[in-house]
């Protein structure tokens, strides 16, 4: 079924790109006293987690993996290099984070309510669990503000 791959497809594709994102955060604040710093890797194990579930899920379906693109990846990388470089406060991490795993679950959402009526319970319910370990991270987020 297409609409099962794309939005298990989605899943991956968003936790992958968060992967490499917080992978790249993690390096800027490398040699910084960053209190946030052992919740970034949380998120990040988390967010690895979902990867492989996923594609696990995708390689079991005989479907098609691809990454975001490596220019998307430039982009975010610039973009948190310069963010961080002007302000590496926890809370402005914090406010980095949340606009990017908000803009993540706004499409998760999105995904949902195009294919729930073509998906599974499964896919469903997956693509639900993804969003409420997305919203509970912006949640824990915010106490850094």
């Amino acid at each position: 079924m297409k609409e099962t791959n794309e939005l298990v497809l989605h899943i991956y594709q968003d936790a992958e790109m968060a992967s490499y994102t917080l992978e790249k955060l993690l390096d800027y604040l490398k040699d910084k006293d960053n209190k946030i710093k052992r919740f970034v890797e949380n998120i990040l194990m988390e967010y690895k987690e979902w990867q492989s579930k996923t594609k696990k899920y995708l390689k079991n379906n005989n479907s098609e993996i691809s990454e975001k693109g490596t220019i998307e990846k430039m982009m975010a990388n610039m973009g948190i290099g310069k963010e961080i470089k002007s302000d590496n406060s926890d809370s402005a991490v914090a406010d980095l984070l949340i606009k990017g795993v908000s803009m993540g679950s706004i499409n998760i959402e999105k995904k949902i309510k195009e294919y729930e009526k073509e998906v599974s319970d499964r896919e469903l319910h997956l693509a639900k669990d993804f969003l409420k370990f997305q919203e509970k991270t912006i949640d824990k987020l915010k106490e850094y503000l």
